[in-house]
């Protein structure tokens, strides 16, 4: 199967874990949207669900295949966030970000009492940090919080590049008005120590490092479609 069909088969049977009635967190990216095009179907068909929408572009999709929206303001506790990863390593930890709706992401997969993801095989890693490493961060004082960055990731004997990210010849803009710098650490040996040393950095929003939010993988590959549970 090409990548797009792997995508289709995951998504799909995430669905099956969603039940009538559900306060549903929608996540962003390809992936996410093959599930927001089954789940609409769905819903077209008589389930009842509410959603609440990891970005504008999810919010966008949602609407446009019919699915019924609301806000954390007015929904403040979810059953399930379905969405998908860049990466995610055999304890289930993720990391997410490279559409620009980390922090979103991560909001919505807190505020719910499960989360699973929905990948195919090539996101699947021994340890993270193959792909690069979404930090967000106020606009405000980019060069001294970049520089900050850069010591956190000397200090835990990371190296590589840590670029803004653009969109055409401007920076990219976050839906909450943003700037993110991708960090291409390579291999982290310790993504719990990272987060929290990013953390500390005044002007660090949010990082893509998910770390023991999702409960469930569910994987398409060559061999067909499988569910990893996250190691307690």
């Amino acid at each position: 199967m090409d990548a797009r069909s792997l995508k289709i088969e995951a998504a799909r049977a995430a669905l099956a874990h969603v039940k009538d009635g559900m306060r549903l967190g929608i996540g962003t990216g390809s992936t996410a949207e093959e599930f927001i095009r089954l789940l609409g179907e769905r819903v077209a068909s008589g389930l009842t669900v509410i959603g609440v929408p990891t970005s504008e572009r999810t919010a966008e999709s949602c609407r446009r295949f019919g699915i019924p929206l609301t806000t954390l303001d007015e929904t403040p506790e979810l059953d399930l966030t379905i969405d998908g990863a860049d990466e995610f390593d055999p304890e289930l930890n993720l990391i997410k970000g490279g559409g620009g709706a980390l922090l979103r992401e991560k909001i919505v997969a807190a505020a719910s009492k499960s989360m699973i993801v929905i990948a195919d095989e090539s996101k699947a890693v021994d340890a993270l940090g193959r792909f690069p490493l979404p930090i967000e961060v106020n606009q405000f004082g980019l060069g001294a919080t970049e520089l900050a960055v850069r010591r956190v990731a000397e200090a835990l004997g990371l190296e590589g590049t840590i670029a803004l990210r653009r969109r055409g010849d401007a920076p990219f803009v976050t839906d909450g008005g943003h700037f993110i710098l991708d960090a291409s650490f390579g291999r982290i040996p310790d993504p719990s120590a990272l987060s929290g040393r990013l953390f500390c950095v005044p002007g660090v929003v949010e990082h893509g490092l998910f770390l023991k939010l999702a409960r469930i993988a569910i994987v398409a590959g060559a061999d067909g479609v499988k569910t990893i549970h996250a190691r307690d």
